[in-house]
């Protein structure tokens, strides 16, 4: 891939390639428009199918710890929730921890847990909510992933139903999880 590309550009290269590798998969990249006519921005980078659900990914790569929830536009927010309502659609946002090699797919039914809960980001060590680490071997810079794992991790999470007590759990946790972290910066003289 040539330098003068960003590595977000990189990435969302390497994730349509990974998704090409399944048999019986569609992918479909929706190009950023610079057009600059308001209100014509796209609520994600690509369009997958794969019998018997679509996705709905919008790709983010980020330095450091988190995903601040302010990277995602509201016209992502709005238009990745009104595609999760439908049947047989996920919808979120696939993040590449740069720093952590970590890259995960959050779904925006819990980008919304977090966000009503007074979260101002999602951390690269989420796993209390419902999140899809992705599985792959590193490159160089990039990872070689495993798409066929990351639909089977998909279709378990879409099967699961989500209850009061399931979200309440996974929230204790992780303000369990960020005090712990908030001390220990504390005490190193970070905090």
């Amino acid at each position: 891939m040539p330098a003068n590309i960003n590595r977000g550009k990189q990435f969302e290269t390497v994730i349509r390639e990974a998704f090409r590798k399944v048999p019986g998969v569609s992918i479909d990249r929706l190009h950023d428009q610079t057009t600059g006519y308001k209100g014509s921005s796209n609520i994600c980078d690509f369009i997958v199918y794969k019998k018997p659900y679509e996705y709905y990914i919008e790709c983010k790569t980020v330095h450091g710890n988190t995903l601040p929830l302010g990277n995602i536009t509201h016209n992502q927010w709005k238009g990745l929730t009104e595609k999760a309502k439908i049947e047989g659609v996920f919808a979120g946002v696939l993040v590449w921890f740069v720093d952590r090699d970590v890259t995960m797919f959050v779904p925006i039914s819990t980008l919304h847990i977090l966000q009503e809960n007074r979260f101002s980001s999602v951390h690269y060590t989420l796993t209390s909510l419902p999140v899809i680490h992705l599985t792959g071997k590193r490159k160089r810079v990039f990872f070689e992933y495993d798409m066929k794992s990351f639909f089977w991790a998909a279709e378990k999470t879409y099967n699961k139903k989500l209850t009061a007590q399931n979200i309440k759990e996974g929230l204790d946790e992780l303000q369990a999880k960020y005090r712990r972290v908030k001390k220990s910066n504390w005490h190193q003289g970070e905090g």
